[in-house]
């Protein structure tokens, strides 16, 4: 009789380490072992060579409704499950519908669990009017995160929260030892480089760049983190493009605060000169992709351990939204989880740096952050069994050729990438298997912190 349902062999990546000649050895949806050598029997076995047998990514940025009549989460978890991201963690912002309130959350974990082909997690917001008031309900209905912006995107789906009420909102959710993360430019800088951009007549690519400059996103940062440190609570910087940003971050955590801060992949892989000039509003995000100084920078403090996660901040525009060519009309953001783990493999090995980083920057630490690193996130004991597989197989990225993306465009569209994935597992059920995504609607699970206690923010605070 075999001792396991499912055993993987390959070149197994720790959080610490890469075990060569390697095996996972799955039962009951959960990992059982994790060795080197002879594997043990299993009803089935699956051999991947000199892949990279990695743990699933948590996703810590992801926006599955922000357009009406566009993408949901049957095509957002469709890339997903063909990018080896096994957990979304989803924004509260949806077209038409905040999700502020317990009753609000509760309705979208029912949508969404009819929807997802992996497992997602939620985060919550408030209205502006609310305050702090509905905070606890949706702390009891399951959020893993609040999410707040200091700039007023929208007064409806993405409003500024000032400071007095983000001080208040951080007290309570320091409460239940969840984080608070923030979307960080200051609001009055911003609209004043706005202005003076309209005013100078320039309308192309630069126009982006010189309406947000870097210290509209620091100086942003230190209010919230300030604000977290007299707070108590744990404070995140949802992405930043700048370096001065991490060494922000860094000062705050040496000081003793949990101050974690995100990487989106678009600030590792793009850059102002090369990207942006050539893809226009298609390469267009808040805040906006920097320099290749900057680029690099961010890997600086990537190899020295200052970035928490690493996240796609995915979201499917219509083309129509991103084409026009005065820059500064188009929507912001771009789709990337099908590509977040390749395109992060890919810069780890041009910069020769451990693939280990891999598994602590999209697994590891997000599931920490979101308070369930007890099921998700490593190939550990006792973790769920989220596993992706790496193989070298050099391509040139095409997402219309892929069918996994409700949009056909990309920002990383003609990128050669050196790994892709050829294998996804949820909870130790194969959903990707290099070509089609297996899972149907309605397989993904909705993933939440164990029951909260006060100590929860210092038990499960995360290290970058």
């Amino acid at each position: 009789m075999s001792d396991f349902d499912l055993v993987l062999t390959g070149q197994v990546v720790r959080t610490d380490r890469v075990i060569e000649n390697g095996y996972v050895a799955i039962r009951g949806g959960t990992v059982e072992l994790v060795g080197s050598g002879e594997p043990p029997a299993a009803r089935e076995r699956q051999d991947f060579g000199k892949s990279y047998v990695l743990p699933g990514a948590v996703d810590a940025q992801v926006h599955s409704k922000s357009q009406l009549g566009q993408e949901d989460f049957i095509w957002s978890t469709r890339a997903a499950a063909a990018g080896g991201v096994t957990t979304v963690v989803d924004m509260p912002y949806d077209a038409g519908f905040l999700v502020c309130t317990g009753d609000r959350v509760r309705q979208k974990i029912k949508e969404a669990g009819e929807q997802t082909r992996v497992d997602f997690a939620l985060y919550g917001t408030i209205d502006p009017a609310d305050g702090p008031k509905h905070i606890a309900g949706m702390v009891e209905a399951g959020v893993s995160a609040f999410k707040f912006s200091t700039f007023n995107t929208d007064s409806k789906r993405f409003p500024r929260i000032p400071p007095q009420d983000l001080y208040a909102c951080f007290t309570e959710i320091g409460r239940f030892g969840l984080a608070a993360g923030v979307h960080n430019e200051n609001d009055e800088m911003v609209r004043a480089a706005m202005a003076s951009v309209e005013a100078s007549g320039v309308t192309d690519y630069r126009a982006h760049a010189l309406s947000r400059p870097p210290v509209t996103e620091t100086l942003a940062m230190a209010e919230v983190y300030e604000l977290g440190a007299h707070s108590g609570c744990s404070t995140h910087v949802v992405h930043c493009s700048v370096g001065r940003g991490y060494d922000l971050c860094e000062a705050y955590r040496q000081q003793g605060f949990d101050t974690t801060v995100e990487a989106c992949i678009h600030y590792l892989t793009l850059d102002e000169e090369n990207d942006v000039a050539r893809l226009g509003g298609k390469a267009k995000i808040n805040p906006p992709v920097r320099p290749r100084a900057e680029v690099e920078a961010l890997w600086r403090h990537l190899a020295a351990g200052h970035v928490t996660v690493v996240s796609t901040d995915h979201v499917s525009w219509s083309e129509s939204r991103k084409a026009d060519p005065v820059m500064l009309k188009n929507s912001s953001g771009v789709p990337g989880l099908e590509v977040l783990y390749p395109l992060l493999v890919k810069g780890l090995i041009e910069r020769r740096l451990d693939i280990a980083l891999a598994a602590r920057l999209l697994a590891a630490n997000p599931a920490r952050l979101f308070r369930f690193g007890h099921r998700k996130g490593a190939l550990e004991r006792g973790r769920d069994a989220d596993v992706v597989v790496m193989a070298h197989a050099p391509h040139r990225y095409n997402p219309e050729e892929s069918g996994h993306n409700f949009v056909t465009w990309s920002p990383y569209a003609g990128i050669e990438l050196p790994y892709r994935p050829v294998a996804t597992y949820l909870r130790g059920k194969l959903v990707f298997n290099g070509k089609d995504v297996l899972a149907a609607p309605g397989t993904g699970a909705f993933v939440r912190p164990p029951a909260l206690r006060p100590s929860l923010a210092k038990n499960e605070s995360v290290a970058a």
